[in-house]
């Protein structure tokens, strides 16, 4: 039975040879026939008889030089925006370019290619062009191997349900495999479907940028799509990234995830309570927190804060008179005589009497908690503050100097500034595409902290999404994720479906995600919440691994065959043995090195919880149909 099953596709095709011959038998017998030599009562059964077995056998020897013939692959192929939109008429539906679903037959005739030299068995593409294929073969200048792709002749676009990507996306290859192509596809279809875009582009792809901008244009209004670039930053928009928020410790938390991890955790924890004394006491005040307020305050000082929030304090609490009573101005004369502990240079004199007279003269039933936390942190000593901050303050200050603080921090009542102020939940309700540049190359420390700030953000709104329900679907993008990738983007891994929100993730190797997190482990824990995984040429050891790890194993056959002759000294004894057996053994689905040999835009897939395809992208050209006409 199992032999019945066995294929060796790559061999001369002898059956083409068998069905010549059962031809020129059919033509003999004919002819004998006309010439009367051989009566037709018994010429027509023969002839019937040869030619069934001829077309059999003709038929069994076209499907191997088909299958040889197809070993020339699949030259790249050009698609324009809206040719893309003719392939993706149904929305709930992703397309993921050409190809086949991959079968353990292919996984067999792959493994039979690595014991001979493909180009020994290669025919011509017009073979198949001649049986209505329509092949294009890949050229020799083009890198990886034709036939990886040609262990299947048919190919079709390929489709999988708009639901089966909620779980996330990992999109994996080396430099130039065509990681860019694949997501200006992805990038085109979200765009058409009407969902809400947010790229996160660490290197400014112009070739991303040009794709997004093209399908805004083609398939929704013209101010649908944002840009916001740090080196350019007059020509986008301005972002706030702590403008949405249900509890003022959000805004704390947000800024604690783009800190860098410390091992005992305590400078973190720190952190994250020297942001929250300046969220709450801001909030308190009525005054909406931003990140330059923050850098302000925690860098200068609390004091601004803590004493206008106890000028409030003591307003609500004793009414317009309150320094008119004895108490105070007794404070006050011992600040001017300097009789009272100065925690630091910028607090006032009348700031000194406000604490003193906070701390000896307001009962404890009638204190408020968030003013307690500002009078901690002004008599927390100077010196140690500032250390144990050192780790909050160089990310603050990334963040808020020059031309990018005004851009992360707008002020809406500057009206010499006519750049529109966005924020997630107003791109959200209005529909846009945002193409966030980090513009890593040249300031990979500023643009990891704005990418890291962003997905926090965006984390948070996430949060907001699933409490309150009703939301519209966000097709988030984040290309190198190794870039930017913290707790919150995790979250939005692990949550985000819940929320809405399809998360595609594009990296080059498993080493470099493992560098960001600090293990390897832990790079596996966060694929861990990418339910599907798209792979292009890879290089590296451990990330081809990883990818055939996930695409499991199959049954491989494999066929030995033994000739035994042996004769003694007697004359006329002689003996001969020929043996078959087939044997199998259980190998990876797709050979670990085969990743290394993909052609540009060639992918493996293991999508919809464990289908495996073959395809390609096609190249997205956005302006390759305007080129045509201007030419024409």
């Amino acid at each position: 039975m199992l032999l019945r099953k066995y294929e060796m596709p790559w061999r001369r095709a002898y059956e083409a040879y068998a069905a010549l011959g059962w031809f020129i038998a059919l033509v003999a017998f004919a002819a004998f026939a006309f010439r009367n030599q051989l009566p037709w009562l018994i010429a027509c059964p023969l002839i019937a008889v040869c030619l069934t077995i001829a077309v059999v056998r003709a038929g069994q020897g076209l499907r191997i030089l088909i299958v040889r013939a197809s070993l020339s692959g699949r030259a790249m192929q050009i698609v324009t925006t809206r040719a893309l939109g003719k392939l993706c008429r149904r929305p709930e539906q992703v397309f993921l370019g050409f190809g086949f679903e991959w079968l353990p037959l292919h996984s067999q005739r792959l493994y039979e290619l690595a014991k001979v030299n493909f180009r020994d068995y290669a025919v011509s593409p017009t073979l198949l062009r001649c049986l209505g294929y329509g092949v294009a073969p890949q050229p020799d200048s083009e890198i990886g191997l034709p036939y990886i792709h040609g262990v299947e002749p048919r190919e079709q676009p390929l489709y999988r349900p708009l639901h089966n990507f909620e779980g996330g996306t990992l999109l994996v290859g080396t430099t130039q495999s065509g990681k860019g192509v694949a997501l200006a596809n992805l990038i085109t279809q979200a765009v058409r479907r009407g969902d809400v875009v947010i790229i996160v582009d660490p290197k400014n792809s112009h070739r991303l940028k040009r794709a997004a901008i093209r399908a805004c244009e083609d398939y929704r209004e013209h101010d649908t799509f944002l840009e916001f670039h740090p080196a350019f930053p007059e020509k986008g928009v301005r972002l706030d990234f702590t403008f949405n928020w249900q509890k003022p410790t959000e805004i704390a938390s947000r800024i604690q995830s783009i800190m860098p991890p410390d091992t005992a955790g305590a400078f973190s924890a720190f952190g994250w309570d020297a942001v929250n004394v300046v969220v709450q006491g801001l909030v308190e005040l009525e005054e909406r927190p931003n990140l330059m307020k923050l850098t302000k305050y925690i860098e200068g000082g609390i004091e601004p804060v803590l004493e206008a929030s106890l000028r409030r304090f003591y307003d609500a609490l004793h009414g317009p008179g309150w320094r008119d009573q004895s108490d105070m101005k007794k404070l006050l004369s011992d600040a001017q005589r300097g009789n009272l502990k100065r925690p630091s240079e910028a607090a006032s004199i009348e700031l000194l009497a406000l604490v003193a007279f906070y701390e000896h003269h307001v009962p404890q039933n009638q204190r408020n908690r968030v003013i307690d936390s500002q009078v901690r942190t002004f008599r927390h000593n100077r010196e140690h503050y500032q250390k144990i901050t050192a780790n909050l303050l160089p990310i603050l200050s990334m963040l808020t100097s020059g031309d990018l603080g005004l851009s992360l921090s707008p002020d809406p009542f500057d009206a010499d500034d006519t750049r529109a102020i966005m924020n997630f939940e107003k791109i959200e309700r209005g529909g846009h595409v945002l193409y966030l540049c980090l513009d890593s190359l040249p300031d990979p420390s500023v643009a990891s902290a704005i990418g890291a700030l962003s997905l926090a953000d965006l984390a948070a709104r996430a949060g907001m999404r699933y409490n309150l329900g009703g939301y519209r679907r966000i097709s988030l993008f984040v290309d190198e994720v190794s870039n930017v990738i913290n707790q919150p983007l995790i979250e939005i891994l692990n949550k985000g479906a819940e929320g809405g929100i399809f998360t595609t993730c594009a990296m080059q190797t498993l080493a470099d995600l493992a560098k960001r997190l600090g293990s390897e482990n832990g790079a596996r824990m966060a694929l861990g919440n990418l339910n599907n995984l798209i792979a292009l040429r890879s290089k590296d050891r451990p990330t081809q691994d990883f990818i055939v790890e996930t695409f499991g194993k199959t049954a491989i056959h494999t066929l030995r065959v033994g000739l035994n002759n042996a004769a003694d000294a007697h004359f006329g004894d002689f003996t001969s043995a020929y043996s078959s057996q087939l044997t199998e053994t259980t190998e990876e689905l797709i050979p670990a090195d085969i990743l290394g040999k993909l052609p540009n835009l060639q992918y493996f897939a293991s999508v919809s919880g464990g289908r495996i395809i073959k395809g390609r992208f096609p190249i997205l050209d956005p302006d390759h149909d305007r080129a045509s006409s201007v030419t024409a």
